[in-house]
């Protein structure tokens, strides 16, 4: 098939699944929070473009009457396609696999390995990515003593991944998928938080195998450097405790 058939294939392909309607998602987010960078990598990879608009949630953003009438959590990553409202990052990341992915790839149509990419989701969105939030962002956001009953409850959940990791080469198939992008930006949110990764051995070979397959869809620029910058408001809010 020649290069313009296949374009022209694959843009009615994607008018047929759309309706015949192109309009892009709209994406409201913050771009250095974890859940909105694994939607923003997640695009790149599906070549998808959305209609981007950042609430910040810093200044209150979220608590307007429309935000709050869209999403009554009044949380981002929220998503509008042609009227259907997703919030939760996880349940974004697998609609977009499902309505805009070449392929089931990502997401895998066969049940059992559904059920392990679904329950990678389901442990990073309630035990790591919890217990990371649980323990930094208290100091991060209003400057709270750091408590080492949340760092000991964090460093159990990274030990469950390690041992999850080994002997495989991505945390629930034989390729990568949206089990691995969410848990990639978990962990390399640790990593600029500096949380000590040196004793996870499955951790860390598996974090370099990923960061690796990201490279090419813009990783550094909407995971790494984001995950810096919140790493960093981190050690600001420690030396101004440390300070006072």
């Amino acid at each position: 098939m020649s290069d313009t058939k296949r374009i022209v294939t694959e843009f009615v392909y994607c008018l047929l699944l759309r309706g015949g309607k192109m309009s892009p998602p709209v994406l409201y987010y913050l771009p250095p929070s974890p859940p909105c960078r694994s939607i923003l990598l997640l695009a790149k990879m599906l070549d998808l473009d959305f209609e981007l608009k950042i609430v910040n949630i810093l200044e209150g953003e979220q608590l307007k009457p429309d935000f709050v009438a869209m999403n009554p959590q009044h949380c981002v990553p929220t998503m509008n396609d042609e009227g259907l409202v997703l919030w939760e990052s996880r349940a974004i990341l697998s609609y977009l696999v499902a309505a805009y992915g070449k392929s089931d790839e990502l997401y895998p149509t066969d049940i059992r390995v559904r059920a392990l990419v679904d329950q990678r989701l389901h442990f990073d969105l309630g035990t790591l990515y919890m217990r990371l939030t649980d323990y930094y962002f208290p100091t991060m956001f209003i400057g709270a003593p750091l408590d080492e009953g949340k760092r000991a409850k964090l460093a159990e959940a990274v030990g469950w991944l390690n041992t999850i990791l080994e002997g495989r080469q991505y945390a629930a198939a034989e390729h990568f998928t949206i089990a691995d992008l969410t848990l990639l930006v978990t962990v390399s949110q640790l990593e600029a938080f500096e949380f000590e990764l040196r004793p996870y051995k499955h951790i860390r070979q598996w974090l370099d195998r990923c960061k690796e397959h990201m490279a090419p869809f813009d990783y550094e620029e909407l995971n790494a450097n984001k995950a810096n910058l919140l790493a960093d408001m981190f050690k600001a809010k420690m030396n101004q405790s440390a300070a006072s």
